[in-house]
């Protein structure tokens, strides 16, 4: 929960002695002084209130279930409301837009992770890519091989390779060790789950077959068998489940243990490209098209839309917000807080050139950062909050007739 002093610093926004243009009293004079958010309960008079902020990338206040996005310098009139009405206060939520760009060491980058205070970019090659912030990026070096997904979890970092048995694994991001796939595949996408207490990793592989994997240590691999025959291309975790989806059909499956599965039903047949989980969704985007999928449970779907017909290759969550990012032709990306409705953001090098493959969410000290990786140039990105504790806000009372 977020952390407020009463009353604010004697700021010029948010202070009781300074009371907006109308406003008649105080409702709530606060100040954000470490955490991002805080929730209380309000009592408004039957009127309008009116919303005052000192965050420069704006906080969004919201009053009994209405979100007000409240810019620094500005003034913003609610609806009205009356007593014991409930109030979110929260700092930076402009969206995470736009992401500024970053200097990888090269152009190959298929995938990025976070975990153990590392994002880590895998290749198609043998050079990957380290950084503690996403901005400045060293090298290492694996077995060439085209790694297409990466995973984090129980102290271990996986890369799984396409077309090979050969995957690597590494306890600290930087060296790997290479390990064997139960078989020579299209393995597309790997991600990582409790089970009952247990470490689980999952594989899946785009090959038109059954065939999939599962590993409790990270290093040892054992076969198993998705519902059909599929091109399956991804695969995540969430609340209990891990859900899998294959592209150019509907075909979809879900697993509490990631060794039995059972076939489910995307929405439409999507070229499904990436799915997370995240605020009780599970949210999936899709290849050359403005279809996305949303789920409560990871076995039922329903249809979303997204802002443009992009090539959208990978979604991430963290800090509120999904993540969405596209490998061509608009090379943009998208964000949502629900999962359900999207907005567009701003990429770097938004002219075409620079096809975005993966994005992460991680923790750079106490600031939520995104980090997005290219096939095509050295561009990175990344997108940090830009929060300048105290956060001031005022909520003042407002007239009780509205003309």
């Amino acid at each position: 929960m977020g952390q407020s002093t009463f009353p604010a610093s004697n700021l010029p926004l948010s202070n009781s002695t300074v009371l907006p243009v109308n406003a008649s009293s105080v409702i709530l004079d606060g100040s954000l002084t470490s955490a991002t958010t805080y929730t209380t309960t309000v009592n408004g008079n039957g009127g309008i209130a009116y919303l005052t902020s000192t965050n420069k990338n704006g906080t969004t206040i919201t009053i009994g279930g209405t979100a007000y996005t409240v810019p620094v310098g500005s003034i913003v009139t609610t609806s009205a409301f009356g007593a014991s009405t409930s109030v979110t206060v929260v700092a930076g939520s402009g969206g995470p837009s736009p992401f500024a760009a970053s200097t990888m060491p090269s152009s190959t980058y298929q995938a990025v992770a976070y975990g153990n205070n590392y994002f880590i970019a895998v290749p198609n090659g043998a050079t990957g890519a380290y950084s503690t912030d996403g901005i400045t990026w060293n090298t290492f070096t694996m077995t060439s091989k085209i790694y297409v997904s990466i995973t984090y979890g129980n102290g271990y970092f996986i890369a799984i390779a396409n077309a090979s048995t050969v995957s690597a694994y590494s306890t600290n991001g930087t060296t790997w060790t290479n390990f064997s796939m139960p078989s020579s595949t299209a393995w597309n996408g790997v991600a990582y789950g409790l089970v009952s207490a247990t470490p689980t990793y999952v594989a899946v592989q785009g090959g038109s077959t059954t065939a999939g994997a599962y590993s409790t240590n990270a290093t040892t691999w054992t076969a198993n068998t998705m519902p059909s025959s599929s091109i399956w291309k991804t695969v995540g975790y969430g609340n209990g489940n891990f859900v899998a989806m294959a592209t150019g059909t509907t075909a979809a499956a879900s697993s509490t243990n990631g060794t039995t599965w059972t076939a489910r039903t995307m929405p439409s047949s999507s070229n499904w490209t990436s799915v997370t989980y995240g605020n009780g969704y599970f949210v999936a985007v899709a290849n050359s098209t403005t279809a996305g999928a949303y789920s409560t449970n990871g076995t039922s779907w329903t249809a979303s839309t997204m802002p443009t017909a992009s090539n959208w290759s990978a979604v991430t969550y963290g800090n509120g917000y999904f993540v969405a990012v596209a490998n061509g032709p608009t090379n943009g990306g998208a964000y949502s807080t629900n999962g359900t409705t999207w907005t567009a953001s701003i990429m770097p090098n938004n002219s075409g050139s620079s096809y975005w493959y993966g994005v992460a969410y991680g923790l750079v000290g106490t600031n939520p950062t995104y980090v997005a990786v290219s096939t095509t140039t050295t561009f990175g990105a990344y997108f940090t909050p830009s929060l300048s504790f105290p956060v001031n806000f005022g909520i003042y009372a407002g007239p009780t007739t509205i003309y």
